[in-house]
């Protein structure tokens, strides 16, 4: 997408269409807040674009259910997968099942702009295959520890956009969020960070004005998906940063380079 400060949102949508909806993929630990974010996207982008939400759960249509019964959308532009195994398998090994929720959607609802997949409640490796979803979100919560930054993962590294949630709890829980934020924004080498609560007004438009400035350049041509890939560049203690590439090999960095 364009270089494009992440707080100042297009002017105006472009006119043409993609012939099918912008895919936005949501993945992250359990419990860090993705179906209140999706709630939240539809609550404040709902009256004016065409959504919908495709959710995961490994046993359960739970997250669609409560989706449903909160009112965001219309009940028919929610659907459920049920995984049946590891939440990633579906969302990054076989996307098959996702990929017919999300044409179904589409085929029933001619016209949607926006289609929001959340993940079932996954790990820190968790990601989209770009098969799936154009762009992609992860979500940590202040509550998972102000560590949790620090621990990596090519989804803190690398998804197009990373949530720090709940920033409101932290008084409660000791967290930093200015220094969860900082050292966020160090591992992702540029990338946008969002330090989000619902509360707070100003982050919850930063929140969508990265979607709308994502959806403009969808719409002109100018996204192109991207795979985080193998697990980000890491170190254990007493061994080199290195990276390991799908088949587990090492790639050691460059001399000098050092990782926290």
């Amino acid at each position: 997408m364009p270089d494009r400060p992440l707080d100042q949102s297009p002017d105006r949508l472009p006119d043409q269409a993609p012939a099918r909806a912008l895919r936005i993929g949501v993945a992250g630990p359990v419990g860090t807040g993705k179906s209140s974010l999706i709630g939240l996207l539809c609550r404040e982008l709902g009256t004016t674009l065409e959504l919908g939400v495709v959710t995961n759960d490994i046993y359960t249509d739970e997250d669609a259910r409560m989706l449903r019964a909160a009112g965001v959308l219309d009940p028919d532009r929610i659907r459920a997968v049920e995984t049946g195994a590891c939440p990633h398998t579906a969302i990054r090994d076989d996307v098959t099942a996702n990929a017919i929720a999300v044409e179904d959607l589409e085929a029933d609802h001619p016209g949607l702009e926006i289609v929001l997949i959340e993940s079932g409640g996954d790990n820190l490796t968790a990601t989209f295959s770009p098969a799936l979803v154009d762009a992609q979100i992860f979500v940590l919560d202040v509550a998972g520890g102000g560590d949790v930054v620090r621990k990596g993962g090519p989804g803190i590294a690398r998804a197009d956009l990373l949530i720090v949630n709940k920033t409101d709890l932290a008084p409660y829980v000791g967290v930093d969020v200015d220094l969860m934020r900082h050292e966020g924004e160090q591992a992702r080498d540029g990338r946008p960070v969002v330090a989000l609560s619902r509360t707070d007004r100003a982050s919850v438009e930063r929140l969508t004005d990265w979607v709308l400035t994502t959806l403009a350049a969808y719409r002109a041509g100018d996204h192109e998906p991207a795979d985080p890939g193998p697990m980000a560049p890491h170190s254990h203690a007493g061994a080199e940063p290195h990276t390991h590439d799908r088949d587990g090999t090492h790639h050691h960095e460059p001399a000098g380079t050092h990782r926290h």
